[in-house]
């Protein structure tokens, strides 16, 4: 059978078309992303403005987007967020498998410690807030599933940079002691305390964090129960992820008696 020939017409015009294609779906990005966290709502002339396209282009897109589930138009002709980005968000938590050994050690920690108790993973240079769990108390710290923040600045920001970047010097300390604290780095107000969970392989899975006011934790005694029972619910998520245990057994014991009282003297100075 004769070889096909592609000419270079052909050949240009399938790859303006590809080039094209992806730069239809970086409008559509462009669209979704427009929507901050406190966004119920925008308009079409918002979603222009922001986004730095025309209004016809956006109005074609949002048709696009409305008939995949990912926008919805509203009564009032204004547009939010459809159905389908909270099965693919569904999804991606369960990508991770960890969400079921995971959960009810949250769920526990902020039950017994009164405080915020998340899940983080690392993204690029961000690290998302995966599972979380709120106290009932009024006063608390207040996190979304799927909010992002810089990973230069928190405890679980420290400790997701401690097992993902290696051969970094910085955070050689963090890695020996396995856990993490901040103090008002995000925010002013908060304090909060960071431990590793770690897979069959010896993995970074992510980061088991209690976040608190810090007129609550960031006093000694409190900051080390927080770290304790934070290294005790790591163990036991490694332990259900078929992972070993005993390499937080060390960490854990250094919380008891007499060393305890040098965490308390430096956990000002770590943190």
């Amino acid at each position: 059978m004769p070889t096909k020939k592609i000419s270079a017409a052909a050949s240009a015009d399938e790859a303006t078309g590809a080039s094209g294609g992806v730069a239809v779906l970086d409008r559509a990005f462009s669209i979704l992303d427009a929507f901050g966290l406190s966004d119920d709502r925008l308009t079409l002339t918002e979603l222009s403005r922001r986004t730095g396209l025309y209004k016809s282009t956006v109005l074609r897109l949002l048709g696009a987007l409305e008939h995949g589930g990912f926008i919805r138009k509203l009564s009032d002709g204004q547009y939010a967020i459809g159905p389908a980005p909270l099965r693919l968000a569904s999804l991606y938590q369960r990508s991770f498998q960890v969400g079921p050994v995971v959960e009810p050690i949250l769920q526990q920690l902020s039950q017994d410690l009164g405080e915020t108790a998340s899940f983080y993973v690392r993204h690029a240079d961000q690290r998302l807030v995966l599972f979380r769990v709120e106290p009932s108390r009024s006063v608390r710290v207040s996190i979304r599933v799927g909010e992002m923040f810089d990973i230069q600045k928190g405890a679980s920001g420290k400790l997701l940079l401690a097992f993902t970047d290696l051969l970094d010097e910085r955070w050689k300390e963090v890695r020996d002691r396995l856990w993490a604290v901040s103090y008002g780095e995000r925010d002013p107000e908060t304090a909060s305390a960071s431990v590793p969970v770690f897979d069959a392989m010896g993995e970074l899975v992510g980061a088991l964090t209690l976040s608190g006011p810090k007129g609550r934790i960031d006093a000694s005694p409190a900051m080390e129960l927080a770290i304790k029972r934070l290294l005790e619910g790591a163990k036991q998520a490694t332990v259900g992820l078929g992972g070993k245990g005993a390499r937080y057994d060390a960490s854990i014991a250094s919380f008891s008696g007499t060393s305890a009282v040098s965490h308390r003297q430096n956990l000002e100075r770590v943190g």
